[in-house]
C-alpha cells in the first residue's frame, strides 16, 4: 500500500510504507487493557473568541509527548488530552498520534495504533498518522531505529521532529524550532494533504 510523502512544497509522490494498519475489529488482538488510551465521551469545547474550528486532533500517546508544543506552533490541531475523541460528540474525525522517540514512547505509539486498528476506539475516528518527537540529540540507537522503522510501516504518515537544544531552557517558539516543524506545518496546511484526508 502507498502513502503520500512530503518532500518540499508542491512535490508529492507515492512511496511504499509497508503493511499499513487498517481497522479490522475482531481480527486483531488489541493491546493489554493497561496499555490502552481511554475514550473521551464528552462534547469538545467550542473554540473561543471566534477562533477557527480544529481540523484534527493531536493525541499524545503518553505524558510529555510534545502535544502542547505542536498545538502552539502548528495551527489547525487541538490537544485531545491523551484520550481518544469520539466524533459523534463533535470535533474533527482525524487524529495524529504524538510520541517521544525513546523506547517507552515508541511502544506507547505502537499500542495506540494497534488499539485503533483492533477496533477499541470510536468507529468513525480516522488515524491520519504519527508525529515522533526526538527525546535526545543525535541519532537514534540501532534498537530504537529498528523499532521506529517497524512502527513507520503501520501508519499512513510518519513525521519526525528533531531535537531543539534551545527548548531545554526557553519557551518553544516557531523561530527556534527545527526545520521539521515548518515542513510539517506546510504539509498539514497543503491542498494535497487536505484533499487526501477528505477522500478526494
Amino acid at each position: 500500500m502507498s502513502t503520500m510523502a512530503f518532500r518540499r512544497p508542491g512535490e508529492w509522490q507515492a512511496v511504499s510504507a509497508g503493511p499499513v494498519l487498517q481497522r479490522a475489529p475482531g481480527a486483531l488482538q488489541p493491546p493489554p487493557l493497561e496499555a490502552r488510551l481511554p475514550i473521551n465521551t464528552r462534547v469538545p469545547q467550542e473554540p473561543r473568541g471566534g477562533a477557527e474550528a480544529p481540523r484534527w486532533w493531536w493525541l499524545g500517546c503518553h505524558g510529555g509527548a510534545g502535544v502542547t508544543t505542536l498545538e502552539r506552533l502548528l495551527p489547525g490541531g487541538k490537544d485531545a488530552g491523551r484520550q481518544w475523541p469520539d466524533p459523534r460528540y463533535g470535533g474533527p474525525q482525524g487524529v495524529l498520534l504524538v510520541c517521544r522517540s525513546n523506547y517507552a514512547g515508541l511502544t506507547a505509539a505502537s499500542n495506540a495504533a494497534l488499539q485503533w486498528a483492533s477496533g477499541y476506539t470510536p468507529a468513525h475516528l480516522a488515524l491520519w498518522g504519527l508525529v515522533v518527537v526526538a527525546d535526545a540529540p543525535g541519532k537514534l540507537p540501532k534498537p530504537l531505529q529498528a523499532h521506529l522503522q517497524r512502527l513507520q510501516g503501520t501508519v499512513q504518515r510518519l513525521f519526525r521532529v528533531g531535537w531543539v537544544d534551545a527548548w531545554r531552557t526557553t519557551e518553544p517558539t516557531f523561530a527556534t524550532a527545527s526545520r521539521d516543524i515548518a515542513e510539517i506545518g506546510l504539509e498539514l496546511q497543503s491542498r494535497p494533504w487536505i484533499e487526501h484526508r477528505n477522500g478526494r
